[in-house]
């Protein structure tokens, strides 16, 4: 099944038929539906769909250079007409609606089979795949998310819009999120992130909250993540404070857990995404 939901994440714009997936499964086609239903509660044909409209929510807040029949087409309709009953249908909004003033509340509970679905296959790590080492000290352009984690992606919004303003779109940039909160332990309303990109310039005077700041440089243990596992860093968070940690001997430094996206959707496709999970060690 793992195999299976990578295969679809790299090959949304192929064939994604009964045959096909039974075959990366190495089951038959005539119970591995049943097998797929039963282990994710939806079907092989409905995660395909939610993918391929996971993909185009993403296209039509990231890309404004995408028309929305472009979009469409990539989502596997044939007409935009048909593509904007299905989303207006799932998410509450028309596609140019949701370009322009997205409910991410309402995407983030549309989506929800599909997460719950995906967490049924967490990804798996061993000790072999953290790394200790040095990072430097990087100056950065900041902005606080409070509330409901559901609506990070509004917040990830302005700040790609406040960074686009500001000319800090290059794509060499370092971009971070650090976590001061858990999402475990703290209140929805009370939950914290900071959203980050690499400047050293002087942060001018604005309403969006933006910033200056600093990623401390020193031993982190590192924890990188593939493709669409970067999407919840919350099970590498659990290996690496709950299994790694006790088993290192080290000792952690006082700064939050953070990551970096290396390569990242829009700019690659979802599955060639690198995102490195940070622990700070004394």
């Amino acid at each position: 099944m793992v195999r299976v939901l990578d295969h679809i994440d790299r090959h949304l714009d192929d064939t994604l038929d009964l045959d096909a997936l039974s075959g990366i499964a190495a089951f038959s086609k005539f119970h591995f539906h049943r097998q797929f239903t039963a282990m994710f509660g939806l079907s092989v044909h409905r995660y395909v769909q939610l993918a391929r409209l996971k993909r185009a929510t993403r296209r039509l807040a990231t890309s404004p250079a995408l028309s929305v029949t472009e979009i469409a087409l990539e989502a596997g309709y044939d007409a935009p007409d048909a593509f904007a009953r299905a989303f207006r249908r799932r998410f509450g909004q028309a596609p140019s609606a949701f370009r322009g003033a997205p409910d991410w509340a309402a995407l983030d509970t549309a989506f929800s089979s599909f997460h719950q679905a995906r967490g049924k296959v967490m990804q798996r790590f061993s000790f072999g795949d953290v790394t200790i080492r040095e990072v430097p000290a990087t100056p950065v352009a900041m902005m606080t998310h409070v509330g409901e984690p559901s609506s990070i992606d509004a917040t990830v919004a302005r700040f790609t819009a406040w960074r686009r303003a500001n000319g800090l779109t290059d794509p060499d940039l370092p971009l971070f999120g650090v976590f001061p909160t858990d999402t475990r332990s703290t209140p929805a309303a009370e939950f914290r992130m900071q959203i980050c990109v690499g400047s050293d310039r002087a942060i001018p005077p604005n309403d969006d909250g933006v910033e200056a700041g600093s990623i401390p440089g020193g031993r982190v243990a590192s924890l990188r993540l593939l493709g669409t596992a970067g999407d919840d860093l919350e099970p590498a968070a659990l290996f690496l404070y709950r299994d790694w940690l006790p088993a290192s001997g080290e000792e952690l430094r006082d700064f939050p857990l953070y990551c970096q996206r290396l390569k990242f959707f829009p700019l690659v496709p979802a599955h060639d995404a690198i995102t490195d999970v940070f622990l700070p060690l004394r």
